[in-house]
């Protein structure tokens, strides 16, 4: 069991006695495992067992291709685009409720498209049907329905005595139905989370998952609450525990720490957003002056733009920073270039991977990839490619390039040195495409190496899909004499990250919350739990910083346009004692009626009161 205090364990009550050791020990995410159930129980609910798996920029690209096929994309009115075309449809499948409802709640800007986003989805399904692909909404969408059939349930559920689930509180509410299908009775369910750590709405996870968990089994699930908190000092855990106190519904719990400390949680006041970058930058330094490396420092915001103004001062006083985000490996074109080689090797009908590798050939357009595709057929031998005249450009290299694909797609074919025979043919494709060739050839090497821990190809393209590795590679720059840096990061991003010192951008309403999410109570909750993961991230320093004035954007370089800003109702005046209150100008004194910090507060009210 892990030692992070802010997590519930709810685990449903074994019964039966002992019972056989399972059979087989499966772990993995929920898509993961999901794949292979499929893949055993293909003949069930009618798959073809060489399916492939989209990731999410092939599944935009090919809502896209149904978009423009369906004419949507030369409305005279403004379409959606195919990213949110898919978030609309990824909502809808993993939340399991009506089109309509997730419009109205979530993207209410395309509600008037009700009826063409419902025809688009329906192009989109069969378009995936029938190239035998699958995205990562299908895959739970798939195991859902084959175990809404009992006896499949009942078999599946009988492969495994134990069912533990991590991090329930980020669930779906296609993953709950899976879970509750396979163990309806609970005996061997252990789910681990913490509900005041749900911050994934937008991924359409349930808080309510982990909330009403208990009560789904015939006997009530035993609740085991852990409190003690491993990370973070006392005061900054009081601070934290009255923030989600007041939400109102919730498991009661109370964290406490060892580690105590007489330093509060600082709630520092600055004049505007430039005093907040100051106050943010002086403060880091300070720490790393006492011996507190950047790198175990982190400044978190709510929205990524949000550290603009950061990122430009802490280039000006030559502070190096990371900030979380950038380019995945999979989404570097070279390396999808390849994959999308082995996809169409593995799955003749996957038409979208081979319009890409197609095109890959030099004079090989869409009207001759559409030629190439229709003489090999709908599914058919990838042997036919050798038969196929290419345009003249590309005749020079056909004939290696058809022999490839014909081998790749031959059972018999070794898996073992595939992607070496890929990169013979493509490798000098690569050489004409990049100026920095050898840089992207070192990608492809590491992709190789990745390649022999795999024990088949479809494992491979499976898995690596479905948990990418990061960031692609770069070439090696100058060697730095200070190694040493600062750590930007979104809330989201920070989860489960912890810090010796944190700094929270812009607590006010309209930043956290967001003012997206003040319209809705299930969405202000929320925000209420993303304040407090950010809080918790913190060991030793936390420093929620609350600028008074917000400047208006779009108006000229030296507009002076802005708005005053309340204090985040999550931090209501009778929570102010857990606080050290500090106050900044832009001088870097304090405020005018600084004596606040120093805990002296005049009651106007009263005083007007009794004017009366």
């Amino acid at each position: 069991m892990t030692r992070r205090a802010q997590r519930i364990v709810t685990s449903a009550t074994a019964r039966g006695g002992a019972r056989k050791a399972a059979e087989l020990r499966w772990s993995g995410t929920f898509h993961s495992i999901a794949n292979r159930l499929l893949r055993v129980h293909h003949q069930a609910i009618g798959l073809d067992p060489s399916f492939t798996v989209l990731d999410r920029s092939d599944a935009a690209d090919l809502m896209n291709f149904v978009r423009n096929e369906q004419g949507l994309a030369a409305k005279s009115k403004r379409f959606p685009r195919k990213s949110t075309c898919l978030g609309i449809y990824s909502r809808a499948v993993n939340a399991q409720e009506p089109l309509a409802d997730t419009l109205a709640h979530h993207f209410p800007w395309c509600e008037e498209w009700h009826d063409e986003l419902r025809g688009l989805f329906r192009g989109y399904v069969e378009a995936k049907q029938s190239r035998s692909v699958l995205d990562y909404d299908d895959l739970l969408l798939y195991w859902y329905h084959l175990v809404g059939e009992p006896a499949l349930a009942r078999e599946i559920g009988a492969r495994f005595d134990h069912v533990l689930v991590d991090e329930y509180q980020d669930t779906n509410a296609l993953q709950a139905a899976v879970l509750l299908a396979i163990k309806p009775g609970g005996d061997g369910v252990t789910v681990v989370g913490d509900d005041a750590q749900s911050i994934y709405a937008f991924r359409a996870a349930a808080v309510e998952n982990i909330l009403s968990f208990p009560q789904q089994f015939p006997q009530p699930a035993r609740v085991v609450t852990l409190e003690q908190n491993y990370r973070s000092t006392q005061p900054i855990l009081e601070a934290a525990n009255a923030v989600i106190g007041l939400s109102p519904r919730r498991y009661q719990k109370e964290l406490f720490s060892t580690r105590r400390s007489q330093q509060k949680p600082v709630l520092a006041v600055v004049e505007d957003e430039l005093c907040q970058v100051d106050y943010v930058v002086d403060r880091v330094l300070t720490a790393r002056e006492a011996g507190v490396d950047l790198r175990r420092q982190a400044v978190l915001f709510r929205a990524g733009h949000h550290s603009d103004a950061l990122e430009v001062e802490l280039g000006r006083r030559n502070i190096p920073f990371v900030k979380y985000g950038g380019l995945k490996f999979l989404e570097a074109a070279h390396v999808k270039d390849v994959l999308c080689v082995l996809r169409w090797a593995e799955n003749p009908s996957d038409s979208m991977a081979a319009f890409r590798v197609l095109q890959l050939l030099p004079g090989v357009g869409p009207a001759a990839a559409r030629r190439a595709l229709e003489h090999v057929g709908p599914g058919g031998s990838l042997e036919r490619l050798q038969s196929f005249t290419p345009p003249a450009a590309a005749r020079e290299l056909w004939p290696s390039f058809a022999r490839m694909m014909a081998r790749l797609a031959d059972p018999a074919t070794d898996w073992r040195g595939q992607l070496r025979q890929v990169r013979k043919v493509y490798d000098p494709l690569l050489e004409q495409s990049y100026d920095a060739a050898h840089v992207r050839m070192g990608d492809l090497e590491q992709l190789e190496q990745i390649a022999g821990e795999y024990p088949s190809r479809e494992r491979f393209l499976t898995e690596l899909t479905l948990d990418p590795p990061e960031a692609s590679g770069d070439m090696a720059g100058p060697p730095l004499l200070d190694e040493d840096y600062l750590i930007l990061s979104t809330v989201h991003s920070a989860k489960g990250q912890e810090w010796d010192a944190v700094y929270v951008l812009n607590v006010v309403d309209g930043c956290i919350p967001s003012d997206m999410a003040t319209g809705d109570p299930a969405q202000v909750e929320e925000e209420r739990r993303l304040l407090y993961v950010a809080m918790t991230r913190a060991r030793d320093d936390l420093h929620l910083v609350h600028p008074l004035r917000m400047y208006i954007r779009n108006q000229s370089r030296r507009g002076d346009r802005h708005i005053y800003a309340p204090r985040s109702r999550f931090i209501p005046d009778e929570m102010l004692d857990r606080f050290e209150r500090v106050s900044r100008g832009r001088d870097g004194g304090g405020l005018d009626g600084a004596a606040e910090a120093n805990g002296v507060v005049v009651d106007v009210g009263a005083k007007l009161r009794q004017m009366w």
